[in-house]
């Protein structure tokens, strides 16, 4: 399955539920995002995690390997009013100095990356006492629920996506980032419900892997007809809360790269 989400910026940027304020303050009670840091956000996309930290008073950067993408995130950002430098690259390949930042985020997007070569890259640029954080704010099929009637509908569609089912945790990712070399790892996770309007969740789910950034244009109308007449029929309401779960990682950088 090829994915482009350059092809679903627009849905992307007006209807994904950004991340919780409630991650941004956890993180900051470990010394993380605090007015001043040099942060990096490894495939930014539209920006939503690079400007909350950039609205708590980090110098951010945000990294993305899509044009259409960060040009969205330029316009969103300056009609903020929030100082964001976005620049064409990848997690793997930033083109940024050698330990020129103090905390490098990735959110939503780890399982985009080749974590290995990812994890090199982030350990070059990391100052020696400097943050990794992955994290995800992943919705939830429960038995029964929208998520995953909207996923049997995804896959009606797109029988070669493979993200659906989730439980929105990674542990996976903790021994990639032990046997790269980082250090101190911990790991945290609660639930928080994403309230959703049925037109933002339909454009939320056009903005997803396995429909807006895959489907031809003929097979995306026909997908959001028929998601809007799930909505009406079996999960009616003018706001629906969507269960999510926060997953979130913090470590410090391999010594040896230093």
């Amino acid at each position: 399955m090829k994915v482009d989400f350059g092809l679903t910026a627009t849905d992307y940027a007006r209807h994904r539920a950004g991340f919780p304020l409630s991650l941004f303050e956890a993180l900051a009670e470990k010394g993380i995002g605090i007015p001043g840091q040099r942060l990096v956000d490894l495939g930014t996309g539209t920006g939503s995690m690079a400007r909350g930290f950039a609205g708590r008073g980090c110098q951010v950067t945000g990294i993305d390997p899509s044009p259409q993408m960060l040009a969205t995130a330029r316009q969103i950002a300056d009609a903020a009013g929030l100082a964001v430098k976005f620049l064409e690259g990848t997690a793997e390949e930033t083109r940024l100095p050698a330990h020129s930042a103090e905390v490098v985020t990735a959110g939503q997007c780890w399982h985009w990356f080749d974590g290995q070569a990812a994890c090199a890259e982030i350990s070059r640029i990391l100052h020696v006492d400097g943050w990794l954080v992955i994290a995800h704010f992943d919705w939830l099929p429960l038995r029964g629920n929208l998520v995953e009637a909207t996923e049997e509908l995804i896959l009606s569609f797109n029988p070669s996506w493979t993200m659906g089912g989730g439980t929105g945790l990674y542990p996976e990712w903790l021994r990639q980032l032990g046997e790269a070399g980082f250090r101190d790892l911990k790991s945290f996770s609660y639930d928080e419900d994403a309230p959703y309007t049925p037109s933002d969740w339909r454009g939320r789910i056009r903005a997803s892997a396995g429909v807006g950034a895959s489907l031809s244009p003929g097979e995306i109308d026909a997908f959001d007809r028929e998601l809007e007449a799930l909505l009406a029929s079996r999960f009616p309401g003018d706001v629906l809360p969507i269960p999510h779960r926060v997953f979130a990682i913090t470590a410090r950088p391999p010594q040896f790269t230093q």
